[in-house]
């Protein structure tokens, strides 16, 4: 089934805040969305993780991508996986290239299961559950703020079973531990920021509070022999893989006992079947999944069908904040502490695009 057109579309929808006095780094949700279409009239949507650099995505997507799938028989889901990534390693193999592909490739999915009749999860085989629980993964406040324990309370109220703060001190460590109790897993994401001998004192420091994992804690993210160092020495499990692209990054960091916890983007590590060849190599070599998915989009829901289908992640990252608009027709079912697994067709959800329409950036 020949493919016929290619659209990146690119939006920055305003975020809800809860707190007004602290400072606010998501006042926009930047993100590329795509639409596949193909000669039987159906559309396929994916989504391209694009944080910071929405133009810079969606020009990849139409100046990069778009040439190679246009005529293609978008059944062929690897050999156009293959050629996409074949046709572009010289403008880089990783970052904002694979971004592009990631999305694409969600949307050859989605269109394979629309073809099929069936939801995504349905598609790979089946579904361990289609209930799939779900972690609050709060925005970092400045360090000590109430916001810290306000959140974590609410969040703990709707039902979530498991907390992450994206704090650098332990006393801010301390202030979400005390709010939560002491059975509820509690994970520090460090957004890739100190050395491994730093990351050791503060691994430290910050265990006093019941560490669950502490979430890449050093630079650069693919410094697997510096993550080694810090997991071995402080005894502290360690997670990473957002910043790491196809299953080729993966196999080096758990070659190298880097974390116990890898954490593969969707939207970033190349797609669902890359996804999947991380979970693989995951399984077979002893590690943990946690996979990376604080967007709201395409992205988020494949993650869900992903979790669903393979049944390796204890929980769906959820970034802690609503956005102002919906961005599906239908909204996700979300019930204690749980999301279900959309049914419909392929991702099984459809973008509001009149509504996405009045948060369009121009410039993309």
């Amino acid at each position: 089934m020949k493919i016929t057109d290619l659209t990146a579309h690119a939006f920055a929808v305003p975020s809800k805040r809860t707190s007004h006095d602290v400072p606010w780094v998501w006042g926009r949700a930047a993100q590329v969305y795509v639409e596949l279409k193909t000669e039987d009239g159906l559309v396929g949507i994916g989504e391209c993780f694009a944080y910071g650099v929405p133009q810079a995505v969606a020009a990849a997507v139409t100046h990069s991508i778009k040439p190679l799938v246009m005529g293609e028989d978008a059944r062929q889901i690897a050999q156009l996986t293959h050629k996409m990534f074949q046709k572009t390693h010289l403008w880089g193999r990783y970052g904002v290239t694979t971004f592009a592909i990631s999305g694409v490739e969600m949307a050859l999915w989605d269109l394979a299961g629309k073809r099929a009749g069936k939801p995504l999860y349905e598609l790979l085989g089946g579904a361990a559950s289609t209930q799939v629980p779900a972690y609050a993964s709060l925005v970092r406040y400045p360090e000590g703020h109430a916001q810290i324990e306000i959140d974590a309370e609410r969040a703990m109220g709707e039902g979530y079973t498991m907390l992450k703060i994206h704090q650098v001190t332990a006393e801010s460590v301390g202030m979400a531990r005390r709010v939560i109790g002491p059975d509820v897993p509690l994970t520090v994401d460090i957004n890739c920021e100190w050395s491994p001998f730093r990351a050791i004192e503060m691994a430290d420091a910050m265990n006093e509070y019941g560490l669950y994992w502490l979430e890449e804690p050093v630079w650069p993210p693919e410094d697997y022999a510096g993550l080694a160092q810090v997991q071995a020495t402080s005894g502290v499990p360690l997670s990473a893989g957002e910043n790491w692209c196809t299953d080729w990054q993966f196999k080096q960091a758990m070659d190298a006992g880097a974390v116990t916890f890898v954490q593969p983007s969707v939207t970033k590590v190349g797609g669902i079947a890359e996804w999947l060849k991380v979970a693989h190599l995951a399984r077979v070599s002893g590690f943990e999944m946690a996979p990376h998915s604080p967007y709201f989009g395409p992205g988020f829901v494949a993650t869900l069908h992903l979790i669903a289908h393979t049944g390796q992640p204890r929980w769906v990252e959820r970034i802690y904040f609503d956005l102002e608009v919906p961005l599906f027709t239908e909204p996700l079912s979300f019930a204690g502490g749980s999301f279900s697994v959309p049914q419909g067709p392929g991702l099984g959800i459809e973008l509001d695009w009149k509504t996405l329409e009045s948060f369009r950036l121009k410039d993309a």
